[in-house]
């Protein structure tokens, strides 16, 4: 199985993507699925592979682009293989946007060569000595690749397509149709048409023989014109297609009891060293080190989607409690600004860093004791499972991954062992505030605290059960086209 991301931890990360692109494919080759990585070869990710082999050159498009596939290995073991195209990918910036945050110009061209080479790999015209079975496409970036394979002759690869962010769709001119060297016939509404324009993700949809997102509960919610990103349509009509299969998370790094990241390491029997990183976190911040204080902890893109305004207009009235908030994230200009604001104006109660830093965000899941995730919505969400592992139950809004991942602590639920966070249901500053005055009053209980953090704490978010279902979809359309499972 060929794995096709624009991104993939520790080379390229900008979210969550980059995270399942490392993980997923090291779980599946645990199982036996002989899983290996298509990444665009980014500066850092050439970097890191200099002793790879030029092993193959490719040539596509016209003008032609000429560029190199580079065989090596993911600090993990999985084998990878880098795109290089240096006068597509050799740049500053992140994968998909300049230093000053603007879409690069031509990522049509960048992202349609990543899903031109990895149809390319899975065809009889591959030019390694390996060749998958399935081509597993996650996002719009990898999108076209669905609709290279569905125009090219046999043999061929299957082709999974993984929703992660509906909203996030790589819409273009029609005149790249034929640019990408695209038939015609594509440009329709049984195709890649969309608006009168082409659409990366919609071909992903439409030409793929299996269509998977990130949790079940977000797939039931982009069949619906709230969700669907005008998509809805076309989810609904392949619905027999789609399946909703849960994100993991990287248990070995998410780990409070071996965390080299965090100021003292613990377990669900010896939280008390819990209180150490509080007060770590508490000194980093400059607020004050107080054990029975509530600390509040964000670790988010600063994005409208993320709820980020929500918590702003909500955080005067959440300190006053009194507790605490340490917010860690980047993205939107005047989100980033209203943090900063908040910061200034509670500098006793809130600190803001803008921006990302690993290190930090593994000591806020340790140091909190609650963590905040009041998105509009999640396909899955990541942090809201990290936060769990750490004894740090969440707040979250109640939709997509998180309805999925996260039960909602009541008197019954609490009881009976059930609960591990605590659930709003409307994406209202009023909602999330009284969700949070929920978690600081079981705080202040302490005995029912301890109860929801161990059950937190006890729930299993690894890779294995996602892989074993994706392995079984690798399996099934193989077999349809004639392949072996395994690849």
């Amino acid at each position: 199985m060929l794995f096709v991301s624009p991104e993939c931890a520790p080379l390229a990360k900008t979210g969550g993507l980059g995270d399942v692109s490392a993980a997923l494919p090291a779980a599946l080759r645990e199982i036996g699925v002989d899983a290996r990585v298509l990444l665009p070869g980014y500066p850092a990710a050439l970097a890191a592979a200099r002793t790879a082999p030029g092993s193959a050159r490719i040539s596509a498009f016209e003008p032609a682009l000429e560029a190199r596939l580079l065989e090596t290995h993911l600090p993990g073991g999985v084998p990878l293989v880098l795109l290089d195209c240096p006068s597509l990918f050799d740049r500053s910036g992140g994968p998909y946007q300049d230093d000053s945050g603007e879409d690069w110009p031509d990522n049509a061209l960048r992202f349609g060569l990543l899903s031109k080479a990895a149809a390319l790999l899975g065809s009889g015209a591959s030019p390694l000595g390996w060749r998958p079975d399935v081509v597993h496409c996650n996002d719009w970036p990898a999108g076209l690749a669905a609709a290279y394979l569905h125009f090219s002759s046999a043999p061929r690869a299957a082709c999974v397509f993984t929703i992660h962010n509906l909203s996030f769709q790589g819409n273009f001119d029609a005149a790249w149709v034929a640019k990408l060297d695209l038939p015609p016939s594509s440009l329709a509404m049984e195709g890649l048409e969309f608006h009168g324009g082409m659409s990366f993700l919609k071909a992903g949809l439409f030409y793929a023989e299996a269509i998977t997102t990130v949790s079940p509960g977000y797939a039931g919610e982009i069949q619906t014109p709230e969700r669907g990103c005008g998509m809805d349509g076309l989810l609904h009509l392949r619905r027999g297609s789609l399946s909703g299969i849960r994100n993991g998370i990287d248990t070995r790094i998410w780990n409070p009891a071996t965390d080299p990241l965090i100021a003292a390491r613990y377990g669900p029997d010896t939280l008390e060293q819990k209180s150490l990183n509080k007060a770590a976190l508490q000194r980093w911040a400059g607020l004050r080190v107080d054990a029975e204080i509530p600390l509040l902890g964000l670790v988010s893109r600063l994005t409208h989607q993320k709820g980020i305004d929500l918590l702003v207009e909500a955080a005067p009235r959440i300190v006053r409690q009194p507790s605490q908030l340490v917010i860690l994230g980047a993205g939107e200009r005047r989100l980033e600004d209203a943090a900063r604001t908040l910061a200034a104006r509670h500098p006793d109660s809130v600190a803001a860093v803008v921006g990302f830093d690993e290190d930090l965000a593994h000591l806020i899941e340790a140091g909190a004791d609650v963590f905040l995730m009041p998105s509009r919505f999640e396909p899955c969400g990541m942090n809201q499972m990290y936060s769990q592992r750490y004894g740090t139950p969440p707040v979250a809004h109640a939709t997509g991954g998180l309805v999925d991942t996260v039960v909602d602590c009541e008197p019954a639920t609490l009881a009976n062992g059930s609960a591990t966070g605590f659930l709003f249901r409307e994406p209202t500053a009023a909602a999330l505030l009284a969700a949070v005055e929920r978690a600081i009053a079981l705080y202040r209980g302490r005995r029912g605290w301890r109860i929801l953090q161990r059950n937190a704490m006890a729930r299993d978010f690894g890779w294995a059960g996602a892989a074993r279902h994706y392995a079984r979809i690798y399996a099934r359309l193989a077999e349809r086209n004639g392949g072996r499972a395994g690849d």
